[in-house]
């Protein structure tokens, strides 16, 4: 079973080519304008062992959260596209993730009810040049195209960009054992209705 999908999105802001393999081993080429999501999805790909080719370009001039939010949106749509409808899914997925001071929780439901709960109280609003601020849009985007519901608690950490890679890593972990297959359910979705 392929459980791949591919987005193509063009509007007055953006520019974005998604393709997308739950099933991969962590490849990926992305270029997407805004070096440090480049670097977060990279990580992202890697720890979620999902193949990912992205190329976006938005209208950074203004700023990167266009470009941003709308990465969220394909995402979030070739992760629901790619699962179908989801059947033999794990559902659930948990990962607590350190980065030397930090530590980062990510629980996460595929469920079909979109919700984000982010308690991450970043003292400082950037890491470099990019917005810290611009990860909750993204993700914010993410759950509500992909329809999960999740949530994202900084337990420890003060430096912008450890916490940052904790929450991609930890996203990646969790979503990586949400789509699991699991061989007790024979090819049946996760939930006691038959459906999402």
């Amino acid at each position: 079973m392929s459980r791949e999908a591919a987005i193509d999105r063009k509007t007055s802001e953006t520019e974005i080519h998604l393709k997308l393999d739950l099933d991969g081993s962590g490849i990926s080429s992305i270029k997407t304008g805004v070096p440090f999501m480049d670097h977060m999805l990279i990580l992202m790909a890697a720890h979620g062992f999902m193949d990912i080719e992205l190329s976006a370009k938005g209208d950074t001039e203004i700023d990167d959260h266009h470009t941003v939010e709308d990465l969220g949106i394909c995402i979030g749509r070739a992760i629901k596209n790619a699962l179908g409808e989801k059947r033999g899914i794990r559902r659930y997925g948990a990962a607590l993730i350190p980065m030397d001071e930090t530590l980062v929780r990510v629980v996460l439901d595929i469920s079909n009810r979109p919700m984000l709960s982010y308690r991450v109280p970043f003292q400082t609003r950037r890491s470099g040049t990019f917005d810290v601020g611009l990860i909750k849009e993204f993700f914010r985007a993410l759950v509500t195209h992909a329809g999960i519901t999740m949530h994202v608690d900084l337990s420890a950490g003060e430096e912008p960009h450890h916490i940052s890679e904790a929450i991609f890593k930890a996203f990646a972990r969790a979503l990586n054992q949400a789509t699991g297959l699991d061989e007790r359910l024979k090819g049946q979705v996760p939930s006691t209705k038959g459906a999402f």
